[in-house]
């Protein structure tokens, strides 16, 4: 009778484990479009599951210091702070569950403990250092694109166009990237009742540029005190040019610099087996 009563109740731990797994499947969850990775599509349902839990306990603090960083790395269509922290909740318990299931025969239990939440913790880490790749990559487009929609802007403006237009024309016709994806996003603030002043801001504090917190001061300061914006947009053009060619030249002279280590590591050594190697082979051949 007993075996019986044991039969079933561990069947029934099997069943509610299994339930417990497949739920979020079977509650249709729905995966953002923007969710491309395969391995993050196939536990966005636990991440989404887990979102609900996760909400609650994010302090203010948290919460605010996550939303800059998503709105930096572009990702705030896609993914909440609640949505972010749940997500490395679920890589933590993957890895701890991956450490244990490795380790346990190998190694003692508190050695397994230690592994698991070492394993854990890098995991969790995971997906912040990633935003943080990608907040430094957009940067970088950012930076290189700025100088030509600054260009575009300063010639709509010395052409007649006033500043909205001129952004505008920048926004349809400027180089595809994420500065004109944010551009878009001024414009939209704008049209949706936002101050043209506070509407940058907000497109420079979102890029987090010096070269843009530059021009929206420039073009505040023109405001208030009623100077001409094309003169002030050209020297804006100029300086930003400038500093694009500057950086280049640094890039460059950097480049040799950073060319020592395979050289001498790598070129130089194979080019020495290769001068060495006849003039050995004849000493040896003159030696036998």
């Amino acid at each position: 009778m007993w075996i019986w009563i044991s039969m079933g109740l561990t069947a029934c731990s099997l069943y509610l484990l299994c339930w417990w797994f497949s739920r979020p499947f079977v509650q249709n969850r729905d995966v953002p479009p923007a969710v491309r990775p395969l391995l993050l599509r196939m536990i966005w349902p636990w991440v989404d599951a887990l979102e609900p839990v996760c909400r609650p306990l994010m302090s203010w603090h948290m919460r605010r210091r996550t939303e800059d960083l998503l709105q930096k790395a572009g990702a705030q269509n896609t993914w909440s702070p609640s949505h972010l922290r749940a997500f490395q909740c679920v890589l933590a318990l993957l890895a701890a569950a991956a450490a244990v299931s490795a380790l346990h025969r190998h190694l003692s239990p508190p050695m397994v403990l230690a592994s698991a939440v070492a394993l854990a913790l890098f995991a969790a880490s995971w997906p912040v250092q990633r935003m943080g790749e990608r907040i430094r990559r957009r940067k970088r487009m950012m930076s290189r694109e700025f100088p030509f929609l600054l260009d575009m802007i300063t010639l709509c403006v010395e052409a007649g166009l006033n500043l909205h237009g001129a952004l505008r024309q920048a926004a349809n016709n400027g180089p595809a990237g994420p500065l004109r994806d944010e551009l878009h996003h001024t414009l939209s603030d704008i049209r949706t009742g936002a101050s043209r002043s506070d509407a940058l801001t907000q497109w420079a504090q979102r890029c987090d540029l010096p070269a843009l917190h530059h021009f929206v001061a420039a073009i505040a300061q023109a405001e208030q005190s009623g100077m001409s914006l094309g003169p002030v947009l050209r020297a804006q053009a100029d300086q930003r040019r400038n500093e694009r060619f500057l950086r280049a030249e640094k890039l460059a002279l950097e480049a040799p610099v950073k060319m020592m280590f395979p050289l001498i590591f790598c070129i130089f050594p194979c080019s020495f087996l290769i001068i060495a190697f006849p003039i050995a082979g004849k000493f040896l051949a003159l030696a036998g």
